[in-house]
């Protein structure tokens, strides 16, 4: 057994509060997310919408908060206008993003149906356009959802049943425009002069919006850091955040370095933090630009790949992409991303997990079956749960083990979040997948007399996952032998798994 890791926690010593929308989702019109994801007339549990009301119970429990909308590279080619009035007199549109056809019986009053019944916690979170369209259609589409009455678009939504604006807040000016790969892709210069124009319009119409900019697509672009750097000298004074996006994966068997990726998010976070406060002190600003990490999680984008390289190409509607299945590592990988974004909330506002259903996703669904929850799921059910309030400092003296990737990295991964009420819920990834790892906790600072709960999330075999045929194979199940005495926490963690540990 490793040595001891160890922590002091101390409510002098804080990162910052949490931002609700740090759990949030996304919703593209890709694969199944929508169509028999969420949305799927005629099956058993359809409400009168046509969402599947047991896909909603699972995303109510899931805690998911900010929920982005309609993509992703599928909004760079998307006609907002297709999406809304008569559901069967709306067009049918080739989806060149995902090579698929689109019905768009589902659009923008569908999605704010399906957000007002997940529940007040579930804030739109609205894409536009900035691939083959421009300032007059954004313009078009926010009078549309948000202008209470009285003009020819806000009377068209009005005609079109949906009587009470939309009230969106919080904009996207487009996704991804650095990657080659996307629709009306665009130089920093050219975006940058783009998206100001665009968030200045918006802000014309309403100087309450919250918008976010296109960052990197990924830390290993080639115009990392410096697309943002030349976007924000754009847009520093115009928008409130910067995207980042980012998906890990095993690579080659390489689980040791698989199970720090975390180390690359909290570089790519820093990174990303430095070119913003670069930028705003060239600029001799007060202002701070948030960051907006609001596509993330484990995607085995070489497997997908692999099947795109092989796929029909007849235009299907709805079909099966991108449906990765999550094992127990996984799952510790996503919490361990988790624990991440939590050490830097006081610069990440937002976060979405991409996507919500069946692709990539936590929850997933058979057409005209059953729903059921992936291994991923737990992690950020817990979090989203528990994770509210202040973070505080963590700053472990923990064992290491040699990765590939990233080098001499921490066993242990763990951050702390204490509620207004006192209480604190310890999050906490032990990376070895072979040894149990004690912990030791210093609480004397805080008022805990006991435990309320040791959740972890680990499995004999580390490959196991919830299936159509076995969806409840893998869950959270209760540690023993966790005990604080004398203001010291002490605990085992078991090998390669994800740990709540909440104290009262």
């Amino acid at each position: 057994m490793p040595h001891t890791a160890r922590f002091t926690l101390d409510p002098a010593f804080t990162v910052g509060p949490v931002d609700p929308r740090l759990f949030g989702s996304f919703v593209e019109h890709l694969g199944r997310c929508v169509h028999t994801g969420i949305y799927e007339p005629g099956h058993p549990t359809a409400d009168e919408a046509g969402l599947r009301t047991d896909v909603l119970g699972l995303v109510r429990e899931l805690g998911t908060t900010a929920i982005r909308y309609p993509g992703g590279n599928f909004v760079s080619g998307y006609k907002w206008e297709d999406g809304v009035g008569p559901a069967d007199e709306r067009p049918r549109r080739l989806d060149l993003a995902w090579r698929s056809t689109e019905t768009n019986r589902f659009g923008l009053s569908e999605y704010i149906g399906f957000l007002r019944k997940v529940g007040p916690q579930a804030e739109p979170m609205m894409a536009v356009n900035l691939g083959t369209r421009g300032v007059a259609e954004a313009l078009e589409l926010q009078e549309y959802a948000n202008h209470p009455a009285g003009t020819e678009l806000s009377e068209r939504r009005i005609a079109h049943g949906d009587e009470q604006p939309f009230g969106i807040r919080l904009w996207c000016l487009g996704n991804e425009m650095d990657g080659p790969w996307q629709t009306g892709h665009k130089t920093a210069e050219e975006y940058g002069r783009f998206a100001a124009e665009t968030a200045r319009a918006m802000r014309q119409m309403d100087p309450a919006v919250e918008l976010v900019a296109c960052g990197s697509s990924s830390r290993g672009m080639d115009t990392f850091a410096a697309w943002e750097a030349t976007v924000l000298s754009e847009t520093y004074d115009l928008v409130d955040h910067v995207s980042l996006h980012a998906y890990y994966e095993e690579v080659d068997g390489d689980r040791d370095s698989f199970l720090a990726s975390a180390v690359d998010m909290e570089a790519f976070i820093e990174a990303v933090v430095a070119t913003c406060d670069h930028v705003g002190a060239r600029l001799k600003s007060s202002k701070r630009i948030s960051l907006s990490f609001d596509e993330w999680n484990v995607w085995y984008q070489r497997r997908s790949a692999e099947e795109a390289a092989t796929a029909p190409l007849d235009w299907p509607e709805a079909p099966r992409l991108l449906e990765d299945s999550y094992s127990v590592t996984d799952a510790v990988v996503l919490g361990s991303l988790l624990v991440a974004l939590l050490r830097h909330a006081d610069r990440v506002s937002i976060a979405c997990l991409a996507q919500l259903v069946n692709v990539i996703a936590p929850i997933m669904t058979e057409p005209g079956g059953p729903a059921w929850r992936q291994t991923t799921f737990f992690p950020f059910a817990q979090a989203a749960r528990h994770g509210r309030g202040q973070v505080l400092d963590v700053r472990p003296d923990s064992p290491t083990y040699a990765t590939k990737e990233h080098g001499e990295v921490p066993l242990l991964h763990a951050t702390a979040v204490r509620a207004p009420d006192g209480t604190v819920a310890v999050f906490a990834v032990n990376r070895s997948q072979t040894e149990p790892l004690p912990l030791e906790i210093a609480l004397h600072a805080l008022e805990l007399s006991r435990v309320v709960e040791h959740s972890a999330l680990a499995d004999e075999d580390p490959d196991a996952r919830n299936t159509l045929a076995d969806p409840e194979r893998v869950g959270p199940h209760r540690a023993t032998g966790t005990r604080l005495t004398d203001g010291v926490l002490s605990a085992v963690l078991e090998p390669l798994s994800w740990n709540v540990i909440r104290l009262a």
